[in-house]
């Protein structure tokens, strides 16, 4: 009888290499194939551990028909491991769509914690994190960032989104007007060489001298605070 694939989600450094555990080691080392969002910077994990392993590319330009593909591949017995290019894969990651294949399939999917960009941030903050939302990237246009964003104006939720390096001015003007004054924490580079921590308040942008525009930006912004009692 033919041995069943299987299907493992192994979350991968953010930034610093050295963050990988030991058992998400095992598990690529022990995987036939890697479904990863981009050879190049999964080929430099795989230069840093001293392995090397088959490499097929699923992102956001990949087609249903090359997914199931890859499906079809793990159905014929391979060992498969998904990753993004950093941190917990299929949050916000393309690699949910293969993950939704196997489960409908029966196919067995396991996974292995690690790093995550959003939870690093919301722990940097500082800000309240016991209730959050991950909003993950916001639409370009302004009008299309206070849709996403009026849900929240009167939230206690805290806020965490991913954001262009390019972009930081509109996201903060645009969380403004729908959110009014509220604490925010820019988290720059995690885990990198140069991370960076930006916290104020809205709506003041930084400058390019307090936070350059170089680099991973993860957002936190603060939920709506109870105002405090009038003695």
């Amino acid at each position: 009888m033919k041995e069943r694939g299987s299907l493992t989600l192994v979350a991968t450094p953010i930034g610093n290499l050295s963050d990988l555990s030991p058992r998400a080691r095992e598990a690529l080392e022990a995987a036939d194939v890697w479904f990863v969002e981009d050879s190049r910077v999964s080929g430099k994990l795989q230069s840093h551990l001293g392995i090397r392993k088959p490499m097929r590319v699923l992102n956001d330009h990949s087609s249903p028909s090359q997914i199931e593909k890859y499906l079809e591949e793990i159905r014929e017995g391979a060992h498969a491991v998904v990753l993004s290019d950093g941190g917990a894969p299929v949050i916000s990651d393309p690699g949910t769509i293969l993950c939704d294949l196997c489960h409908d399939a029966g196919i067995p999917v396991g996974g292995v914690p690690g790093p995550s960009a959003p939870i690093l941030a919301l722990m940097l903050s500082g800000f309240f994190g016991q209730r959050f939302a991950f909003l993950g990237f916001l639409p370009r246009k302004a009008g299309d960032i206070r849709s996403e964003l009026s849900p929240f104006a009167d939230s206690p939720l805290t806020l965490v989104l991913f954001e262009s390096q390019f972009r930081i001015a509109p996201l903060l003007e645009g969380a403004h007007s729908v959110l009014g004054e509220r604490r925010y924490a820019i988290c720059r580079e995690m885990t990198k060489a140069h991370e960076q921590v930006f916290r104020s308040r809205l709506p003041y942008v930084p400058t390019e001298s307090e936070v350059p525009r170089k680099g991973e930006f993860t957002i936190v912004i603060e939920g709506r605070r109870k105002r405090e009692a009038v003695s």
